[in-house]
């Protein structure tokens, strides 16, 4: 069979076109969807910041190099649960999120520090204040879960927090955190608290075994954060006023 000029050129000009298209298809097939890292989290009163910004200035003394200040991109608070989430699906989230304490009397809890802790990051650890969980936080947790967990993804990148760290090991170990943070660190398995510095576990091994005078906080409002290095809340992006 003979073929004219004519229609081997319409036939390269389709293959041509199917090609691009096909290719186009699987750069965008290949191409991850954006995901956030957040935090959705309590902010605690001024009788938490004072006496985490106590600790936080000990523990920055004591080990600068790989420690942190607490500030705007260090805020101190209570994390109620960390997900990866869909970034386009954000706004869907603080909607959900709203309804959720909207309905929680939040102001009204009360929350008793009682001791130090530290979750092992390799030869370091992040450090923080912790609170005895109560029925009440407990449940607002489990409502909080209920309301991300449409727009949750179970992993994701470490772009998907506000930037990485020197050592791929602590990215992985972060990212493994925030992907297992339910169940691992939820329901019975629930420990809230105040994150307040990084330093050795030599020296945080000491700061444990020293007394722990308690004390009475409450929680003085919400936000969404991306999360950052060590899970810290980084940037915000969305805050409630939950006074009634």
């Amino acid at each position: 069979m003979k073929y004219s000029p004519k229609s081997i050129g319409l036939a390269l000009l389709l293959m041509s076109i199917t090609g691009f298209a096909e290719q186009n298809t699987k750069s965008a097939l290949s191409q991850p969807a954006q995901i956030t890292a957040i935090d959705v989290l309590l902010e605690p009163d001024a009788t938490m910041l004072q006496h985490a910004a106590a600790n936080n200035a000990r523990l920055f003394a004591a080990f600068p190099k790989e420690g942190f200040r607490l500030d705007a991109t260090h805020t101190p608070h209570i994390t109620l649960v960390q997900r990866f989430v869909r970034t386009a699906d954000l706004d869907r989230v603080y909607a959900a999120l709203g309804k959720v304490l909207a309905s929680a009397d939040v102001n009204s809890m009360k929350l008793e520090a009682f001791k130090y802790y530290y979750a092992s990051t390799g030869a370091t650890g992040v450090a923080g204040i912790c609170a005895k969980p109560t029925p009440e936080i407990i449940r607002l947790q489990a409502d909080v879960i209920a309301a991300v967990a449409p727009f949750t993804v179970q992993t994701g990148p470490i772009e998907a927090f506000t930037a990485r760290h020197n050592d791929p090991a602590t990215d992985a170990g972060l990212i493994q955190y925030v992907s297992t943070f339910v169940p691992k660190q939820t329901g019975e398995h629930f420990n809230p608290h105040v994150s307040t510095g990084v330093a050795s576990r030599e020296y945080l091994d000491k700061m444990l075994a020293e007394p722990f005078q308690p004390f009475t906080f409450s929680p003085a409002g919400a936000a969404v954060y991306q999360l950052g290095p060590y899970g810290t809340a980084a940037k915000k992006l969305k805050e409630w006023n939950l006074k009634h």
